[in-house]
């Protein structure tokens, strides 16, 4: 057998940029990272070691800031 045979499979590239929010139980990761397919915001939750992620594309990321504002508003129009 050959040692080349096990090595780690990549992780990906770097981040071009990351952020970290933590909450009370849970802390999220955003990373800007870049594929073939273009750039990426990489969404990862993570409750007590438990991890989910999601990969949003960057050329979504403004509708997708405009639909979070929006639910913003709307949670503040309910209190």
């Amino acid at each position: 057998m050959r040692n080349d045979e096990f090595e780690e499979p990549r992780r990906g590239s770097p981040a071009l940029h990351s952020e970290k929010i933590m909450t009370d139980r849970k802390i999220f990761f955003l990373d800007l990272k870049e594929n073939e397919r273009g750039r990426v915001i990489k969404i990862t939750e993570d409750v007590r070691g438990r991890r989910d992620t999601i990969m949003l594309p960057l050329e979504a990321a403004d509708e997708f800031l405009d639909a979070l504002q929006r639910i913003l508003e709307v949670e503040r129009d309910l209190q």
